[in-house]
């Protein structure tokens, strides 16, 4: 698309978005009512007030292991580098809509007082571009808005990341709509455009892993140098799955991104203390657990992952921080798929180290 005329039509664009926000939509929280993060839950997330008109095109439905509010959830990604998508293009509206909603939010603009300069040209340019047909090379205009198409495709449009914190990124897809025929891909141009794979980063980016309290032994209140035990049953620590899919006519496309929990690592809350192993890293058992529970006649015995505190945690507690790292894979629709990187999610136990007094005689 040539530069100065996708800069003209993104001008007319922000000018359009001050109007009504038909343009670079936000991707809202969930509306209403939802059920929690159990395994199996389905959220939806839609774009606009209640979820209907103009907006509901552009919506991504979420199930799984997920938030419940559309927040971001509580993965931390080991490669500091990856970032979810600040946005993306997804379809918006079918044609004849499309033109309601434009051809007033243009005749609005219009008719505002001030409207001049480069923002009136570029409301200008907009009107030619979607009703006299008036196009460029890499971006042809469509007369009368392509009503005579309606039903056989769509307009897309960009959808910010409300959970994206830069403002620069989150609304960095705002090329003006254009239009997509049902079953066709979206012009390379659109790198952005949506796809299974960019699902798959919205999934792990709503993800919400359980809680990692592991058991101990002694529970909770252990004794300076004895070794306590640590391990996870495979019964309440296993893989989590969430879904991000998008389906409009013409369109639908989903990806299922799949945590599988790895290892545990153990960090006692004082350097006053030994892990075991003394890297801190527990590995996952044969059988899915991690660690091994504590029985009679262990006591003489290292624990395969624990810790031994070796000083007394006087009158408060050491909080000892249990972090599992989980593999993150995807799969989609038209069988892609992949890795993404590892996540991490952990909690924090108070644990009580008491000292035993021994008199010599």
């Amino acid at each position: 698309m040539n530069r100065s005329r996708r800069t003209a039509l993104s001008t007319g664009a922000a000018a359009l978005t001050l109007a009504l926000g038909v343009l670079v939509l936000a991707e809202p929280a969930y509306a209403g009512e939802q059920p929690g993060n159990a395994q199996g839950s389905n959220t939806e997330q839609s774009g606009g007030g209640d979820g209907n008109g103009i907006y509901a095109a552009a919506k991504i439905q979420y199930s799984g292991a997920v938030t419940k509010d559309g927040s971001t959830g509580n993965v931390t990604s080991s490669d500091v580098n990856w970032t979810p998508p600040p946005c993306w293009y997804a379809p918006y509206l079918g044609a004849k809509d499309f033109k309601k909603e434009m051809s007033k939010s243009i005749e609005d603009q219009k008719n505002t007082p001030g409207m001049g300069g480069t923002a009136g040209a570029a409301i200008g340019e907009l009107e030619r571009h979607y009703e006299n047909g008036y196009g460029f090379p890499g971006a042809p205009g469509y007369e009368d808005y392509n009503v005579e198409n309606d039903g056989k495709g769509m307009f897309w449009a960009g959808v910010e990341n409300p959970n994206e914190p830069d403002l620069l990124k989150r609304s960095s897809c705002n090329d003006v709509p254009f239009w997509v025929d049902n079953g066709e891909a979206p012009p390379p141009q659109y790198e952005e455009a949506i796809t299974p794979e960019i699902l798959a980063a919205l999934a792990y980016q709503h993800m919400q892993l359980p809680d990692t309290e592991v058991t101990l032994a002694p529970e909770a209140n252990t004794k300076v140098n004895l070794p306590t035990w640590a391990w996870l049953d495979k019964a309440v620590f296993d893989e989590v799955q969430a879904t991000a899919a998008i389906n409009v006519p013409g369109f639908n496309i989903q990806a299922t991104t799949t945590a599988t929990p790895v290892s545990l690592k153990l960090e006692p809350g004082t350097e006053d203390a030994e892990t075991y192993p003394a890297s801190g890293e527990c590995a996952i058992n044969a059988d899915g657990s991690i660690g091994e529970p504590y029985a009679k006649g262990k006591a003489d015995q290292t624990p395969p992952c624990g810790i031994k505190y070796l000083r007394s945690s006087g009158d408060g507690t050491f909080n000892l921080q249990a972090t599992i790292t989980w593999e993150i894979a995807w799969t989609g629709t038209g069988g892609a798929g992949g890795d993404l990187p590892d996540g991490t999610f952990g909690n924090g136990q108070a644990v009580i180290v008491q000292e035993i007094q021994a008199v010599n005689r």
